[in-house]
């Protein structure tokens, strides 16, 4: 390969690194304007977030529902990619648990900002549930069975039902007078095994 060659594949790869971080950067304001403002917001607010023109918007995201799905998908990807490094720097696995449920219910009362949208007949949004199952469910089960290997947890706790939990724990969360996560704090607290008597 010769050095123009070589350097018009680093171009090539700069130019996708800088639309992914131009991407994430789309998705991560949206999603905050979202949770603020409801997924009818005018696209001029995410465009003044982001600190980009509405036709950058345009040209990613040609309709609102492929913004949206963008925005579910982009949540979902980072809740998992999330699980796994809170177990590798976490001082043990029933915190890296713990943090990975705050940051599920962080998802979760996006998704519900999102719901009636998504129980549309969009054919879009029909391939969003199982993405979210298929991603999520086995991150959970790999924090849940760190942390009962290391005796942190009870044995035997399965990761959809611990999920359809704090899910259903979340739903009213847009309330002021429900503290959803102090809820699911109880809940993510009552994993753990019950204390054993003293020695002796």
């Amino acid at each position: 390969m010769s050095d123009g060659d070589e350097g018009a594949v680093r171009a090539t790869r700069s130019k996708r690194a800088d639309a992914r971080r131009n991407e994430k950067t789309l998705l991560d304001a949206a999603a905050a304007v979202f949770v603020a403002s409801g997924v009818e917001a005018p696209v001029r607010d995410i465009a003044a977030r982001a600190g980009v023109g509405m036709g950058t918007i345009y040209r990613h995201f040609p309709t609102r529902a492929d913004l949206i799905i963008a925005v579910y998908r982009h949540q979902v990807d980072a809740c998992a990619e999330a699980g796994p490094a809170l177990l590798e720097v976490g001082p043990g696995p029933y915190a890296a648990l713990e943090r990975w449920i705050n940051l599920f219910v962080d998802f979760l009362v996006t998704k519900h900002g999102l719901a009636n949208v998504l129980q549309s007949d969009n054919a879009g949004f029909d391939a969003l549930h199982t993405y979210f199952l298929d991603r999520l469910v086995p991150v959970c089960t790999r924090l849940l069975d760190a942390a009962a290997d290391a005796g942190e947890i009870r044995p035997g706790v399965r990761a959809f039902e611990l999920m359809r939990g704090v899910g259903n724990l979340c739903i009213g969360a847009d309330d002021p007078r429900y503290d959803a996560r102090r809820l699911v704090g109880f809940l993510v607290a009552g994993l753990r095994p019950p204390d054993r008597p003293p020695a002796g």
